[in-house]
């Protein structure tokens, strides 16, 4: 017999029975950090691609108003389009867009202008769905519209909100008695409208009916009210609405036919008759 033979037998394990080892379970922690950096990072493209295409839009934007209204290349125009543009790019229209420029030549006058356009779609020629301008103009400019007034002072005319000033004189027995008249500007079927709302005769405050009884039919001419086409000044697509004096200007608001964005007659100047 050998050695080998003399060692005790060691019984073998019973595996059936015996518990088995706990599984390790993974930590749940992984898998949430790699999401959120997966969102994070998609978030950023997102916001990536929408910084990209909303300078494009707006750059685009700008350049064509500078093409097809023969602006300085250098004009400095804001474009701000409202909203997530990547949206409104795959929808084809954007929602709501702002520009503004100073400065802008209007025929021949110099003006600033801003202007609100809603729903401008960005394939084909359809029309916006609804625009709005507003234009401000010094008192300057606003002689220079004056200008082809007949018989109307526009070398005295002054800002005095909320009206504007004119200066001009009543010829009386050979004698000229100076008048100072304010003029409440307004709007009425796309003409601006003159209506005197106050009278300063010989720095005295005095009635329309004041002084007419002291002139006769002489105080017509300065008791008239003044309309004033501005139709040659804009284009044809644009309706003046209101027109007020603000401060040191004039602020008039237009309403914009949404078929000028395609249509040549509405981008011409207009004519008076």
């Amino acid at each position: 017999m050998s050695a080998g033979d003399t060692q005790p037998t060691q019984p073998l394990p019973d595996w059936a029975s015996a518990p088995p080892e706990p599984r390790r379970r993974r930590s749940a922690w992984p898998w949430i950090i790699s999401i959120v950096i997966v969102v994070g990072l998609a978030v950023a493209a997102w916001f990536a691609a929408e910084w990209i295409a909303r300078g494009i839009i707006e750059r685009t934007i700008r350049e064509q108003l500078i093409t097809n209204l023969a602006l300085p290349a250098d004009q400095p125009i804001t474009v701000t389009v409202e909203g997530a543009v990547i949206p409104q790019l795959i929808a084809g229209e954007l929602d709501d867009v702002k520009i503004s420029s100073d400065d802008v030549a209007i025929g021949s006058i110099t003006g600033d202008v801003a202007i609100a356009a809603q729903g401008i779609a960005i394939r084909g020629d359809a029309a916006a769905d609804a625009a709005t301008a507003t234009v401000r103009l010094d008192a300057d400019q606003l002689q220079t519209m004056l200008a082809g007034v007949e018989d109307f002072p526009v070398e005295t005319v002054a800002l005095d909100e909320p009206d504007i000033v004119m200066s001009s004189e009543l010829r009386f027995l050979g004698i000229g008695i100076p008048i100072t008249v304010a003029l409440t500007p307004s709007a009425s079927e796309g003409d601006i409208v003159l209506t005197p709302s106050r009278l300063e005769l010989a720095n005295g405050e005095v009635t329309a009916e004041g002084l007419r009884e002291r002139f006769g039919g002489l105080a017509d001419a300065v008791l008239r009210e003044w309309t004033v086409c501005i139709a040659e000044y804009i284009p044809a697509g644009l309706t003046l609405t209101s027109m007020a004096v603000e401060g040191d200007q004039i602020v008039a608001d237009f309403d914009v036919d949404g078929q000028i964005v395609s249509d040549p007659a509405l981008q011409a100047e207009g004519t008076c008759a």
